[in-house]
């Protein structure tokens, strides 16, 4: 299989599409015939992923690399950057406001999640410049 790219926006604060580009790759991993617990744990991580840059940038970029041995994603955002990694790595621990609680998110989950469900894991974050989350998964 010869690598395939592909390549998202995510806007920010756009619940309407949220989850889009990760539903996208879902179906392309599944056209592309691979496994289907691959594809749970890309779909999940991206997922979680892509709803942190909905909820807390302002926009950003998704690109996704299909490799016969693994898929390599990175998520790249331009927001206000994590003041605390570790604490951000918590399960549980959330920033999100009581307006995105009430749509059902921010429920501090998606890091711990992201890293439950990769094999490799990069969080890069600068404090008003943005997030640069690179996850790779094992085909």
């Amino acid at each position: 299989m010869d690598p395939v790219t592909l390549s998202y926006y995510v806007s920010a604060d756009d619940f309407a599409r949220a989850g889009e580009a990760s539903g996208s790759v879902k179906s392309v991993l599944k056209k592309l015939g691979i496994s289907p617990d691959v594809v749970r744990r890309v779909a999940i991580a991206m997922y979680e992923g892509e709803i942190n840059m909905v909820i807390h940038a302002h926009g950003g970029n998704i690109t996704v690399i299909i490799l016969p041995e693994e898929i390599e994603i990175t998520l790249a955002d331009i927001g206000p950057g994590i003041p605390d990694l570790d604490l951000a790595m918590t399960e549980g621990y959330s920033t999100a406001s009581e307006k995105v609680r009430n749509l059902g998110f921010g429920a501090g989950m998606g890091l711990p999640n992201i890293k439950k469900y990769t094999d490799e894991l990069e969080v890069k974050s600068i404090l008003g410049v943005g997030t640069t989350v690179r996850m790779k998964i094992k085909v």
